[in-house]
């Protein structure tokens, strides 16, 4: 799809409470470039560390998808929430109304789990309050989010081989930690598929065992034929982290590449789940 100026965009609030001066800016930052906007009823509300109920959040989500008005669903921020909501979506009212789903982070369970039950593309990317409700908008983070909602052909690069190669299939990942929470869910591909990942705060150990707790999953070995990497901001031992990475690729024997922009920090792409990719060598084709 494109947006079209005066096209709506859904602001919405699905995991932690959200901060009212940044989604003020993001409004007015998408209303600058001539959409309207429409925010979530429990934007500004707050139920301890969550925006608001469960309930709440999944009435406004379907409200959101069913409104023909509204042509993207872009989430407000993460924190934690999303794998709260996954079992009380109306999945089959999703299909029936399709249009994009955007967020990252905690939003990551919502984005695997509505493109695996639903069947429509969702998109790893920029956020509402902690991207475009910012003092200064990334240009290459506007830029790539329009490129890929656009339905364009991408086309990104990393810049750290651990094992080289080809390999095809349809995307899937996000925040590890979140992507690991989904465990013991219907959230692997049936289909080969190539996982994308990164993380925040969290110390080597851990990476390794979100790592080995996907790969003891015999469904998600045997299915994944790649793995791009982005950043793991905030870790406590950048070598221990680089010899893992290394260790791991070799040992699965599929292409494995560092350096994507998906992060946690102010530049960063946006990666269609659930669309078919190629990884050849250090470059990553989306189709």
């Amino acid at each position: 799809m494109i947006l079209k100026q005066g096209d709506t965009i859904g602001i919405i609030a699905l995991s932690g409470d959200c901060e009212k001066e940044k989604v003020d800016k993001a409004k007015t930052y998408f209303e600058g470039l001539g959409y309207r906007v429409r925010l979530s009823e429990n934007i500004y509300e707050r139920n301890r560390y969550l925006a608001g109920t469960d309930e709440k959040k999944v009435d406004e989500l379907h409200d959101f998808f069913e409104d023909s008005d509204i042509k993207l669903i872009l989430c407000a921020r993460g924190g934690y929430g999303g794998i709260r909501l996954i079992n009380k979506i109306n999945y089959r009212l999703i299909k029936e109304h399709p249009k994009p789903f955007c967020g990252f982070s905690d939003v990551t369970s919502l984005l695997i789990m509505i493109n695996r039950n639903s069947g429509i593309v969702t998109y790893h990317s920029p956020m509402a309050c902690s991207d475009f409700g910012s003092d200064e908008v990334n240009e290459a983070t506007k830029l790539n989010f329009f490129r890929a909602i656009s339905d364009e052909s991408l086309s990104f690069e990393g810049d750290k081989v651990y094992n080289n190669g080809f390999a095809q299939g349809v995307l899937i990942g996000g925040n590890l930690a979140t992507v690991v929470s989904l465990c013991g869910q219907n959230f692997i591909p049936d289909e080969n598929f190539i996982f994308f990942t990164e993380d925040l705060n969290e110390p080597v150990y851990k990476i390794d065992k979100m790592f080995q707790q996907l790969l003891n999953i015999k469904k998600f070995a045997k299915n994944c034929k790649g793995i791009i990497l982005g950043d793991f901001l905030g870790v406590d031992n950048e070598e221990w982290l680089e010899d893992y990475f290394k260790e791991l690729g070799l040992r699965l024997g599929i292409p494995m590449i560092g350096g994507y922009k998906i992060t946690h920090s102010c530049e960063k792409i946006t990666l269609p789940i659930g669309k078919f990719a190629q990884l050849n060598e250090k470059k990553l084709i989306i189709s």
